[in-house]
């Protein structure tokens, strides 16, 4: 699901699967993009890689330990539990939530699918995306202060572009944003 090149999209395209010999663990690594209007930014953070759990990608039934399928979904600000987009934790503690999200609608039977930093482990996600650096191997483990900036950056790179119309609250639509993501690897 390419980009459209109308809005605020986040941009994910799956590359390979990743394993750990010894526990068997599977992830998904990906990379991101961030694109205004079609155009490529070029913030730091506004790009990089991405973690997800192992495939098929499958929006249905509820619960199933996939990633979710193929697609383009929009974007919503997360109503305040482990994760919210408006009042998270000013702490970079591992501990301390609620911690940044991005909640991506319209993934099926699927629910509480987000874009939310890794803690600081192989992944930490069932069907939600978490923001990386890089992951050249199954070894290496997920960042949580680094992950976390690049959530920040993302939600802080939306209410930028959208201005006045970003929601004020958490669990409203994000008008004009969208997550496209291709890949089955």
């Amino acid at each position: 699901m390419p980009i459209t090149g109308e809005g605020w999209e986040l941009y994910v395209v799956r590359r390979a699967v990743q394993r750990r010999p010894a526990s068997g663990r599977r992830r998904t690594v990906g990379r991101y993009q961030v694109y205004h209007d079609g155009v490529a930014q070029s913030g730091t953070y506004l790009k990089g890689t991405t973690a997800e759990t192992k495939g098929p990608g499958a929006n249905k039934p509820a619960d199933n330990g996939k990633r979710i399928e193929e697609g383009r979904y929009s974007l919503w600000t997360q109503e305040p539990g482990r994760y919210a987009t408006w009042d998270y934790s000013g702490s970079q503690s591992v501990s301390a939530s609620p911690r940044p999200g991005i909640e991506l609608k319209g993934t099926g039977e699927r629910y509480e699918i987000l874009v939310h930093p890794g803690l600081n482990t192989f992944l930490s996600s069932v069907g939600c995306i978490n923001l990386c650096t890089h992951l050249p191997n199954a070894n290496e483990r997920i960042t949580y202060v680094t992950s976390r900036k690049r959530v920040i950056a993302l939600i802080e790179d939306m209410k930028s572009y959208l201005r006045e119309d970003f929601p004020k609250r958490n669990g409203k639509r994000s008008p004009r944003s969208f997550a496209g993501i291709d890949g089955e690897p």
